[in-house]
């Protein structure tokens, strides 16, 4: 009886997604091979109607591997942050930075086809079903189904870039009894390419400039939400109206869809020859939309140390430090927003207003929170 033939690959990447995709061509653009292994089909991604909020900073790295979809990305210039019944308000202005814009707008399947169209023919395999994965002392073995026959891979690094993880003792869960309800919405007057942060008391509302159009982000405790998912359009636009205001007024909703909302933070990014990134890392509240750009400097991080000092324990171990600062942060940073502003309690309406207005006011503390949601860690001082 013939053995079963033992593929040998440098790195193994679980997840074709637009993190585990980003990690791919920054190997690649090193020299460093990498195979990246998804179970869906390869147009599964086109399929995706979602928007992504990416910064400036998540911009200027795509466009080192020739990855940015600029014909589909919608700029935003200025962000407008404030609280539903209550004074004090930020606003956020890209010409105070020098930059073309604070951040994008784009959708999922644009991003991962911009993404895609950089890859090899045999970069990845799509529709692999994993079946096994053991550890040992210097590598990996992966055993899978893909198009009806078992494979096995041996690599030097597997690297988990699948999506948002399932049950896991390695996971630390804080779940916001918050929905996402998510639709695009035409708005009036335009968007002029703002954005709108407006807290209230059920949870944050995000307005994202998409094409002529803006994605929303209605968060709502899960009662409320599946209120909202019943309604037909009309009482949509009016609940939706109701906790924007008045400052513009909105009409042709789009399908919605919705998705509970928790803080998961993966204990410990490194264990042996894996390595864990993107949203099997950590998975954000949506809030300031910190989420997505965290797992793309996750995977650009990861590939510089790669490149730099090659595969092995100190190069994993200098990974996961340098990520410390910028992972707890971010979750930090989203965590507490959600927590302070998600309440109708009276002294603390009043501190919220008052620190909208001190950031208003004072652009050294407005620079500061800018600057690190355009570029995250790689800002601090």
């Amino acid at each position: 009886m013939t053995e079963a033939v033992v593929e040998q690959v440098d790195i193994l990447i679980v997840g074709a997604g637009p993190v585990g995709m980003t990690l791919h061509l920054a190997l690649a653009a090193g020299g460093r091979k990498s195979l990246l292994l998804d179970r869906r089909p390869q147009q599964a991604q086109q399929g995706d109607p979602r928007a992504l909020a990416l910064s400036h900073g998540a911009r200027q790295l795509l466009e080192q591997i020739n990855s940015w979809p600029a014909r589909a990305a919608t700029p935003i210039e200025t962000i407008h942050v404030s609280q539903k019944d209550g004074f004090g308000r930020t606003l956020i202005d890209r010409a105070e930075y020098d930059l073309p814009a604070l951040g994008y707008v784009v959708r999922y399947r644009d991003l991962a086809g911009a993404l895609a169209a950089n890859l090899a023919a045999d970069a990845a395999l799509a529709e692999a079903e994993i079946l096994d994965i053991a550890p040992s002392e210097n590598h990996v073995t992966v055993t899978l189904r893909h198009a009806g026959r078992l494979r096995t891979f041996q690599t030097e690094l597997l690297v988990h870039a699948e999506g948002t993880p399932g049950d896991d003792p390695a996971v630390s869960v804080s779940d916001y009894d918050q929905h996402a309800v998510i639709c695009e919405v035409t708005p009036t007057p335009g968007h002029a390419k703002r954005a709108w942060e407006r807290f209230t008391p059920d949870g944050p509302l995000a307005l994202l400039p998409l094409g002529n159009e803006y994605s929303i982000v209605f968060t709502l405790p899960p009662a409320k939400a599946d209120a909202v998912m019943a309604m037909d359009d009309t009482d949509f636009i009016a609940a939706l109206q109701q906790q924007f205001g008045t400052r513009m007024t909105f009409a042709n909703p789009g399908k919605r869809s919705r998705f509970p909302l928790a803080l998961r933070l993966r204990d410990t990014l490194v264990k042996g020859n894996e390595v864990w990134i993107g949203n099997t890392a950590q998975t954000l509240h949506p809030v300031s939309g910190q989420g997505f750009n965290l797992g793309i400097r996750d995977a650009w991080q990861l590939a510089e140390i790669l490149l730099k000092n090659g595969v092995d324990r100190s190069s994993l171990e200098n990974y996961a430090a340098s990520r410390r600062l910028d992972r707890r942060g971010s979750a930090f940073f989203t965590d507490q927003i959600v927590k302070t502003f998600s309440n109708d309690f009276g002294p603390l309406k009043l501190a919220r207003g008052l620190g909208l207005l001190a950031l208003d006011l004072c652009p050294p503390a407005r620079h500061f929170v800018a600057k690190r949601m355009i570029w995250g860690a790689r800002a601090w001082p």
